[in-house]
């Protein structure tokens, strides 16, 4: 061994996977053989060499095709199948468990690795109500482990500059926002077919946006209020949704409020130039701040493929495939980056000198409020009120209005013409 490699330190870490449909490989998937071929720089930790030691699905099926697809791209890992998978992975040899479930069975699986006293990342939403969102902050605490979101949108490097300029007070003080992601009908009619039934594009994908303008801005939720459309993915008074436009209002300091309007679908045509269609804007006192997706990037057309085996418009910054200048194959982006950061969290913690010293740096990283779950309580807040307006919208009630931190209770519900509100969740958001 040379005097370079006798110094580096390495520190080993195995993962294990709760999914394995398309967010696993669209992320997870190079994520994972990334860190299993390159290991993970930490300045300071050293080395994270890190693998995928289990996963956990229903049948399996998937993951012994990817198995034998991968190749030697990825170590040989144990597949648990149902029943009781989820209670075998916890078995194993496993430091810490990526929950990409259906958003409705986070809970139960990020509970379970907590109880097991495993670091847990969870895909976003992290959870659908805040009585189940106390239960994760308790556990968490209980356990003295990580337990953090997804939310890659953040590490988006025009988001990023966003933030940047906002903390800086460049752009002063917003005024109101209105962001969209449309994405085709295929997400809905085939790729998530198996749990769409009852579901809204709301909280599969506007929660990015969500906490985007929790993150950026700051301030206080006050109100949540939503419509949306039904009919082609379900029934048209059924409780599916194939769109949905969300507004919240928040307040900021000196009592000013903004207004966010955030319009979500996942009917757009297949033939769709791009694979999403992705919008921001925001206007401040003194600028206006315009984003979008496809116009920021490139344009290919490439005959009998554009646009439905491949799209005209891609985004290289979320998750692109590249032939690197020295030859090497690479899958990288602020999708997978946002993976790889949670690894570096983790290995900061497992590498502490003593009690003292881990609790120290379990608080430091607790305390991030970009991604831990103590954080996510106004993103949830939203996303729970957004699911009872919906569904009381489908029982034949629309156009009610969700009021935080009201004087009945922490989410309360209101009819249009009714004074009593129903509340959804009475402690303090």
């Amino acid at each position: 061994m040379g005097m370079s490699q006798a110094m580096v330190k390495i520190q080993q870490l195995h993962g294990g996977m709760v999914g394995m449909g398309m967010i696993f490989e669209e992320t997870y998937r190079p994520f994972f053989e990334n860190a299993y071929q390159h290991g993970i720089h930490d300045s300071r930790t050293g080395i994270i060499s890190l693998d995928i030691a289990a996963v956990a699905s229903r049948t399996g099926k998937r993951a012994a095709q990817y198995k034998e697809s991968a190749g030697d791209r990825i170590n040989d890992f144990t597949s648990y199948v149902e029943p009781d998978s989820m209670q075998q992975l916890l078995a194993h040899d496993i430091d810490f468990v990526c929950v990409a479930t259906p958003d409705d069975r986070h809970f139960d699986a990020a509970m379970a690795a907590i109880a097991a006293g495993k670091h847990v990342l969870i895909e976003k939403p992290s959870v659908l109500s805040l009585q189940e969102l106390d239960q994760l902050i308790a556990a968490a605490q209980s356990a003295g482990v990580i337990c953090k979101v997804v939310y890659h949108k953040l590490f988006d490097p025009d988001h990023k500059k966003l933030r940047t300029l906002v903390h800086d007070n460049i752009l002063q003080h917003v005024n109101n926002g209105y962001c969209t992601l449309l994405e085709p009908k295929e997400i809905s009619g085939a790729q998530f077919a198996e749990w769409i039934q009852g579901r809204n594009p709301g909280t599969y994908v506007a929660v990015h946006y969500i906490k985007l303008i929790d993150f950026t801005f700051g301030g206080k939720l006050k109100s949540v209020s939503c419509t949306g459309q039904r009919g082609l993915v379900g029934e048209a008074h059924g409780n599916t949704w194939d769109s949905v436009q969300l507004q919240m209002i928040y307040e900021y300091e000196g009592g000013r409020e903004a207004a966010f309007d955030i319009h979500t679908s996942w009917v757009t045509p297949d033939n769709f130039p791009g694979y999403v269609e992705q919008e921001v804007q925001f206007r401040f006192d003194n600028g206006v701040w315009n984003g979008h997706s496809r116009k920021r990037g490139v344009e290919c057309t490439v005959e009998e493929k554009t646009p439905h085996i491949m799209k005209n418009s891609m985004n290289n910054h979320y998750n692109g495939t590249f032939v690197e200048p020295n030859g090497r194959r690479s899958q990288r982006g602020y999708g997978i980056e946002v993976l790889e950061q949670f690894a570096r969290e983790v290995a900061f913690v497992k590498n502490s000198a003593g009690p003292d010293d881990q609790a120290l740096r379990l608080k430091e990283i607790q305390a991030l409020n970009y991604n831990d779950i103590s954080a996510d309580r106004q993103t949830v807040a939203t996303v729970q009120a957004m699911e009872a307006i919906l569904d009381e919208h489908a029982a034949g009630n629309p156009n009610c209005i969700v009021n935080v931190n009201d004087p009945q209770g922490g989410l309360v519900m209101y009819s249009l013409g009714v004074r009593e509100g129903k509340v959804l969740y009475d402690g303090q958001v």
